[in-house]
């Protein structure tokens, strides 16, 4: 935040209203981080679990950068979107929706092709406003105050997110050798009698990944009572054979997959979940049943109605995996294996180092995260994307480099 707000001050494209807009957006944020946010005593005020929670956003979005920054990036190669685009036949889906109407509540059409892609019934699944928020859902169908839950340190953050919020208690174990750790993750969940584990399959940050026979062994040592939330949004860019054969109707896990990946439909926020139909209609209890607009569902439709293009993407994103770690060793440095659309570039040293990296990239409009834990942290996070935008990675790396190493 200190880089990008250096930035925008010496931007002399943003006016001085708009200076003094995100000044004081930037002072607000930074004073509910530090404290708990409270109201006054004559009016309402929220839950006390609220109140003790600060005012916190797992990530910074990019647009939120750009106006620090005062200038759109010139490179959007942090957020994992797919930057090929949805299938034309979703596009054109989307543009003949009625909106006017409100979405199907139950998702039906959706639901029966889902079933049909997998080959399962569509009781084994429920459609939500992405993963994120089928997280949600799923964290208040079954965590509540001071009960453990189980992550790995550094992985996805919006699940933390969502825990905290509802008073769960997170226990994390390390990664092991940049993959997470089922073993690990299971004799915790043994050992604090967690409700939840979560274990995501490609993983988010790293890109690394277990064959899914060995996740369907090590389901095995999964604790009674315990459920295995096991996150496969990057499942469609992952080699034949991640995905574990496991039945719909194993009550030991629920599965999220996401049509923001590589069905490029991020902005559309829809994604799904898979699990025994005892767990999915409980879903209903506590689900927004109208949540899912009317585009979104006729986007995905006609994306999973059409596989041939997600095989035209999954090419584009394995060449496009290629090329970064191709511009990674022109520079000396390596690459972590990737099963997904992103590639983790190791900056060969410690956390310190690779933000000075990120840093020196979005001050030159390449737009990057990293991982936030060590020892993944010595990593940048590079989304897979176009040939032009890739050339713009490619020239500022060196310079980002230099700036790092003199720092």
């Amino acid at each position: 935040m200190a880089v990008l707000l250096n930035v925008w001050r010496s931007s002399p494209q943003i006016t001085a209203r708009h200076q003094q807009n995100v000044a004081a957006g930037a002072a607000a944020l930074a004073l509910s981080r530090a404290r708990p946010y409270t109201l006054a005593h004559d009016i309402c005020t929220p839950h006390p679990l609220a109140q003790r929670l600060p005012a916190n956003v797992p990530f910074v979005g990019p647009e939120a950068q750009e106006r620090v920054l005062g200038r759109p990036f010139k490179a959007r190669l942090g957020a994992n979107e797919n930057v090929f685009g949805p299938s034309p036949r979703a596009i054109a889906a989307m543009a003949e929706t009625e909106m006017w109407k409100y979405g199907d509540s139950e998702s039906m059409e959706l639901r029966a092709a889902l079933a049909e892609l997998h080959g399962i019934a569509p009781e084994n699944i429920i459609v939500g406003e992405g993963i994120d928020g089928l997280l949600g859902y799923l964290v208040r169908l079954l965590v509540g105050e001071g009960d453990a839950v189980v992550t790995s340190e550094g992985a996805y953050p919006t699940f933390n997110y969502h825990v905290t919020g509802f008073g769960g208690v997170l226990h994390r174990v390390p990664y092991r050798d940049d993959h997470e750790d089922p073993a690990a993750l299971f004799t915790k969940a043994a050992e604090v009698d967690a409700k939840l584990v979560y274990l995501a399959n490609p993983d988010n940050p790293m890109g690394t990944w277990h064959e899914g026979a060995a996740l369907a062994r090590a389901l095995d040592d999964l604790p009674q009572g315990s459920l295995l939330l096991l996150d496969e949004a990057y499942i469609e860019c992952a080699p034949e054979g991640t995905a574990p054969e496991l039945s719909a109707d194993d009550p030991r896990v629920i599965r999220m997959r996401t049509f923001s990946k590589a069905y490029g439909l991020a902005g559309a926020r829809i994604g799904y979940a898979i699990a025994a139909p005892e767990l999915i209609t409980a879903f209903h209890k506590v689900r927004n049943h109208f949540g899912l607009n009317r585009a979104a569902q006729a986007g995905a439709l006609a994306a999973v109605q059409d596989q041939s293009y997600l095989k035209e993407v999954q090419t584009k994103i394995a060449e496009a995996r290629r090329r970064i770690a191709q511009i990674a060793e022109e520079n000396g440095l390596s690459t972590l294996p990737s099963a997904a659309n992103f590639v983790a570039v190791d900056c060969g040293r410690d956390g310190a180092f690779a933000k000075a990296v990120l840093d020196a990239l979005v001050a030159r409009g390449i737009f990057v995260r990293m991982p936030f834990a060590a020892p993944q942290n010595r990593c940048i996070r590079i989304s897979c994307s176009t040939a032009e935008e890739l050339d713009h990675f490619a020239a500022a790396l060196p310079e980002a480099l230099a700036d790092a190493r003199g720092a």
